[in-house]
């Protein structure tokens, strides 16, 4: 793991594994990180030459290396404001069937 500092921000290095999926049952990607990292809101994760997709029916597994970048505390109460901000939206989903009484 390489620790290097960009400004006011603390950025490093780490191996992970991406995992990217497409079939009938299962669309998905997935990083997982080694170690024990905690990633905390308004942290950035970028992984570096990443696959962006598999043909319909496959499964890649690949190992990349990461980099994250620690946010400060500005850049967390901002993710933790979005954050709450989206979840409100939610609460304005109705889920009747529209008919009036």
């Amino acid at each position: 793991m390489t620790m290097t500092w960009t400004g006011s921000r603390k950025s490093f290095d780490v191996p992970c594994t991406v995992e990217i999926e497409q079939t009938s049952e299962t669309l998905h990607a997935h990083v997982i990180l080694d170690g024990d990292i905690d990633i905390k809101p308004g942290d950035q994760v970028r992984v570096h030459d990443a696959p962006t997709g598999v043909e319909f029916g496959q499964r890649l597994v690949v190992r990349r290396t990461a980099t994250v970048v620690r946010g400060g505390w500005l850049d967390r109460l901002r993710a933790r404001i979005e954050g709450y901000l989206e979840l409100t939206e939610l609460y304005e989903v109705s889920f009747s069937d529209g008919r009036a009484s």
